[in-house]
């Protein structure tokens, strides 16, 4: 696996929650920084040494809701 994609979301409480596709890997960060520092430390440790994918892409999803 050259990359894996995770779906960044807004957290209820603030902050960030991130979910990868295809693998069971969940984090959440207050900071944008935090985010990314996150991410790569949970791919590190899920993924056997050798194994580990050379690119981590996020997808921010934002949702609005506007009243009628």
């Amino acid at each position: 696996m050259s990359e894996i994609l995770f779906v960044v979301e807004d957290a209820p409480e603030g902050g960030y929650i991130a979910k990868a596709l295809g693998e069971s890997i969940f984090t959440e960060a207050d900071t944008l920084e935090e985010l990314h520092h996150s991410v790569r430390d949970a791919v590190k440790c899920h993924f056997e040494e050798g194994k580990v994918p050379k690119i981590i892409r996020l997808h921010f999803v934002h949702e609005e809701v506007i009243a009628v």
